[in-house]
């Protein structure tokens, strides 16, 4: 019985190994090293930060130029032409905060002036208020001294501070220039920011590109450009309804308008704003009320305002498409609170939502989406 003739292995079709026939063999893309990623990171927020003051006026040009899109394009239906409808935004925007500002300068100013003193007769409230934590902290103090050996002498340390003129009267026109640049690139990103997309279309190579390119923009500025039209709109709802309340707790008008606006602005840095509100309030609330329980009722009253919006209203209204994880959230608003401060935390949330929608529009990049939520 002869031997079966040896099997000779057949070699594998071009387009079976990936690739079709007459085509260069693919090779896999190289990725990065850990390290080489980690500095790139480091590079980038380095940048951001060093770069603040030419980014942040741009940046904010084009959230409040989200905030008008809907705006705009409902004028657009309306036969208004695109530069004058951005007009009217603008200067009713201005208008608009400039008539707040007029109501909110004078309590504003006693505040900042009287703080000190309403400090100093809200000490002896606080003071007796927190003895018995003083009294336990004290002990504990003893106790550990005495084990320790330590014979009770503090060391005083002496701080001096030379207030710099100069200082002071170069920030301010500085900080006008800021707000003049940020009004100028809100009013240009509206009139020509569909002209500048077109043209960054045009420069794509292929017919493919260039329609994948333009349904993820569009999609995008539609989209985030309704999340923060309503985030905004919900933020002054908020405001508008704490100040309410806290005219119907007998605060003066304009001092309860003040603090609607700050719990308004403060919404739109989520968890952080909450905590910095409920510290204010408490603060006003030991100012205005000699009564224990009645100061604490704009802390109250703001926690359960406030818990209304973030876990009812909020989510109902946007669904939980835009919805981002708390963890994410607060790491984000950390990170741009240390890179740009207040207005950091403003734009924190937006950002983070533009990532998102990103993502889950790229091929292979659902599960990065997926882990914002």
């Amino acid at each position: 019985m002869s031997a079966p003739p040896p099997q000779h292995p057949v070699p594998e079709p071009a387009h079976a190994a990936g690739h079709a026939p007459g085509e260069a063999p693919r090779h896999p893309r190289p990725r990065a090293s850990a390290a080489l990623v980690v500095l790139v990171c480091l590079a980038v927020g380095y940048t951001l930060w060093a770069a603040q003051d030419l980014l942040l006026p741009i940046l904010l040009g084009m959230f409040f130029a989200l905030v008008a899109n809907p705006i705009i394009r409902l004028l657009k239906k309306m036969m208004v032409p695109r530069f004058l409808a951005a007009l009217i935004v603008v200067v009713g925007g201005i208008a608009g905060a400039g008539a707040l500002g007029s109501q909110l300068i004078v309590p504003a100013g006693d505040w900042f002036r009287d703080v000190p003193k309403e400090l100093r007769d809200l000490t002896p409230k606080l003071r007796q208020l927190a003895k018995p934590m003083q009294d336990a902290n004290r002990a504990a103090e003893n106790i550990a001294r005495a084990a320790g050996g330590d014979s009770g002498k503090k060391v005083q340390v002496v701080r001096t501070q030379v207030d710099d003129p100069y200082k002071m009267l170069t920030a301010t026109p500085r900080l006008l220039a800021s707000v003049l640049a940020v009004v100028l690139l809100t009013f240009f990103f509206i009139v020509y920011g569909e002209t500048l997309q077109r043209h960054v279309i045009e420069m794509l190579p292929s017919r493919q590109k260039k329609k994948f390119t333009v349904d993820l923009m569009q999609s995008m500025e539609r989209e985030l450009s309704r999340y923060v039209l309503t985030i905004s709109v919900i933020n002054a709802v908020v405001g508008l309804v704490y100040a309410g309340i806290l005219y119907a707790l007998d605060i003066p008008l304009q001092e309860a308008l003040l603090w609607g606006t700050m719990v308004a602005i403060l919404n739109f840095a989520p968890y952080v704003g909450a905590l910095i509100g409920m510290g204010v309030m408490l603060l006003v609330g030991f100012v205005t009320y000699n009564d224990t329980w009645l100061s604490l009722m704009p802390a109250i009253v703001y926690l359960a305002l406030h818990t209304v919006e973030g876990q009812i209203v909020t989510p109902i209204v946007l669904g939980k498409r835009m919805a981002l994880s708390p963890l994410i959230l607060i790491l984000a608003l950390m990170v741009f609170g240390w890179l740009w401060g207040i207005i950091g935390l403003l734009l924190a949330v937006p950002l983070l939502v533009c990532v998102k929608l990103v993502l889950a529009r790229v091929d292979g990049m659902e599960g990065w989406a997926r882990l914002l939520e």
